[in-house]
């Protein structure tokens, strides 16, 4: 496309704006900004955009809503067996791959990196992606064959992910199992007139397109064809900042198996109506989730005979997905819808100054996996127990839950547990933290030590075994 071409094709949609500093980019930073350009949809920017207004009536969905089918905790036990069973045979056969979204950075946690490179560990300081890659081992070690690992990665986050990964030599996966692929982005507009925003001379303002961007990104970066390559047909999907993820536990795949299902989703019970959590609803006998901050009062307070919450399954973002699935929503129709949020977007003004917005002044477009819950077929909602499987990084330390200090206690208090259910006697505050390579469950625990064994030092459970260790200093 020539420079004519570029600017009517922008002229044709009201943008031509974005190229107002033209004349004093370098010959690079214009082919820089042409190529940037030439990837934006401006006539679905517009699309978007003109539906700014449309506010979406949960009120009018939730009123259909029926009692949530679902395996509940007090459930599993009578089926993990068979389950564990189904899920390890199909681990075993190849047919499972597991996938870890890790696109954002630690900018809230004061963490100027990917948010997979922080340092969670208690005691080892083991980054949230080597804890992930050692489950990842683990399991393949106890199914006797490679377990893929797929990585979803940002703009942002992709050449430091990739790196870190090539330097710590991929913590042992091998490079066939790991396949590192970048998410697509969007534009973000100025919510006063659906302009687009340039955040520097030769670059518009854009930000990733959701964890729902998945899919396109899978079929753009060839990961179809990959996990075609290896008989892959469900992907065990979780997200990196959650270190107690249980996706890649074979009763979960052998529940999905066992229910012909497309879609299988873990869910905490909420604690109370206003609990920060998607929440699971089922509507003519297809999921659904409502954001936390959609669900109208009214229905969030609503009870059930013994009082129990009527919405009660808060989504935690851990799945398994039929590839074909997958496939099926980048084609048509079927493609997942975007969203819009008003964010603050640092812009240049008209005369190249930066503006930092102290309140909401653009639009952003996102996509969310859980909007491929409806088109599932037998969608499998399944209750865990978030001090064994939810423990996620979200918040700056000095909140009330889902810090640094937070999430290395909930890490510490399930190993403590692990280890009391073997036998083993425990100071009452020693440290504890386990690595799956040691121990993937209470289980593998109870095999790894003798029954009365002692201890009061603060311990790592590493690979090679326990290791008595000083209490790191906070990260």
């Amino acid at each position: 496309m020539n420079d004519y071409q570029l600017r009517d094709r922008l002229n044709s949609f009201g943008q031509s704006h974005v190229l107002r500093f033209w004349d004093r980019l370098s010959g690079t930073q214009r082919a820089a900004l042409a190529a940037q350009l030439s990837r934006i949809d401006c006539a679905e920017i517009a699309r978007l955009y003109a539906r700014r207004g449309d506010v979406e009536d949960f009120s009018r969905l939730l009123e259909r809503i029926e009692p949530l089918s679902a395996i509940r905790l007090a459930d599993r036990a009578a089926v993990r067996a068979e389950a564990s069973r189904v899920g390890l045979e199909a681990l075993q056969a190849g047919r499972a791959a597991a996938l870890v979204v890790a696109g954002g950075q630690g900018t809230r946690l004061g963490f100027e990196h990917p948010k997979g490179l922080f340092p969670i560990g208690p005691l080892s300081r083991r980054t949230l992606f080597q804890i992930h890659v050692e489950k990842v081992l683990a399991t393949a070690r106890r199914c006797g064959r490679g377990i893929p690992l797929l990585v979803m990665t940002s703009p942002a986050t992709d050449a430091e992910t990739r790196e870190f990964f090539a330097r710590n030599n991929r913590f042992g996966l091998l490079a066939e199992d790991l396949f590192v692929f970048c998410q697509g982005t969007m534009p973000a507009v100025a919510a006063a007139d659906g302009r687009l925003l340039l955040d520097a001379p030769d670059h518009v303002a854009e930000s990733p397109d959701g964890h729902g961007g998945m899919p396109a990104a899978l079929a753009r970066s060839g990961g179809f064809e990959v996990l075609q390559r290896r008989g892959v047909e469900y992907i065990l999907y979780f997200q990196v900042d959650n270190p107690l993820a249980a996706a890649l536990e074979p009763w979960f795949l052998g529940l999905h198996l066992m229910h012909r299902s497309e879609m299988s989703s873990q869910v905490v019970a909420k604690q109370s109506p206003d609990d920060r959590v998607g929440n699971v609803v089922s509507v003519g006998g297809r999921l659904h989730v409502v954001e936390y901050s959609d669900l109208p009062d009214e229905f969030a307070q609503r009870r059930t005979a013994d009082g129990s919450l009527l919405i009660w399954a808060g989504s935690i973002a851990v799945h398994v997905i039929n590839v074909d699935l997958l496939r099926r929503s980048v084609e048509g129709d079927r493609v997942l819808p975007f969203h819009l949020a008003r964010k603050r977007v640092p812009y240049l003004d008209d005369d190249g100054r930066r503006v930092e917005p102290a309140e909401p002044n653009a639009i952003k477009f996102e996509r969310f996996i859980f909007d491929l819950m409806p088109q599932a077929e037998n969608s499998l909602v399944v209750e865990v127990d978030p001090a064994e499987a939810f423990a996620p990084l979200k918040n700056a330390p000095g909140a009330a839950t889902d810090t640094p200090e937070w999430v290395r206690r909930r890490m510490v208090e399930l190993h403590r547990r692990w280890l009391s259910a073997a036998g083993v006697e425990l100071g009452a505050n020693t440290e504890v933290e386990i690595s799956p390579l040691w121990a993937l469950d209470a289980e593998e625990a109870a095999d790894r030590l003798p029954r009365g064994t002692r201890i009061d030092r603060p311990t790592y459970f590493s690979a090679e075994g326990p290791v008595e260790v000083e209490p790191a200093s906070p990260a």
